[in-house]
């Protein structure tokens, strides 16, 4: 099938989003897709903020978004805006990354007041880096998302239906997107 890049745009290790994304990612590796997930807050601080381009984690991360048929990208939304750590991830990468990728944007927040954050503030930026196809996205309230005492996530029954649903979109258009001719 494709090969999908999860990318969690959360700086926190014990993200609710981190998890929410490993959680799809089961998903969509049992539809058969290669999924290789990214957490952005392992990349080096002083390459982010820096801006090194060449620094070894940033040649990284823009290869595997090169690799990619598929982007997911999860964040936190902050002040009804994507993550900081996610925005110094998307500024360092060439221009037209998304290319011919279909993507899928996610975000998690403590209240229904930044349900917009997924339209106003992160499609703008993935459109403007040349994605194909953004299928459409989702916002998950913190409060449907409870971590267990394992660390597993368990996600409310109303939340987990709606993202099996986007999920299974982004999945079932895969592969169909046409390649767009991008100058670079």
């Amino acid at each position: 099938m494709a090969t999908v890049l999860s990318v969690s745009g959360s700086p926190s290790a014990s993200s609710r989003t981190s998890r929410l994304l490993r959680h799809l990612d089961q998903r969509l590796a049992a539809q058969g897709h290669d999924v290789i997930p990214l957490d952005v807050r392992t990349i080096p601080a002083e390459a982010l903020l820096g801006a090194d381009f060449r620094h070894p984690a940033i040649v990284e991360a823009t290869e595997l978004f090169a690799r990619a048929d598929g982007v997911v990208v999860g964040t936190p939304v902050y002040k009804a805006s994507y993550s900081g750590v996610l925005k110094a991830l998307l500024d360092l990468l060439p221009q037209y990354v998304l290319a011919g990728k279909t993507v899928l944007p996610l975000a998690t927040g403590g209240s229904v007041a930044h349900v917009l954050a997924i339209d106003y503030a992160l499609r703008p930026v993935l459109n403007s880096m040349g994605a194909a196809h953004i299928v459409q996205g989702w916002f998950t309230l913190d409060k449907d998302l409870a971590v267990q005492d394992d660390g597993s996530l368990a996600v409310a029954p109303a939340a987990t239906e709606a993202l099996g649903q986007v999920v299974d979109q982004f999945s079932a258009t895969l592969g169909r997107t046409p390649l767009l001719a991008v100058a670079g």
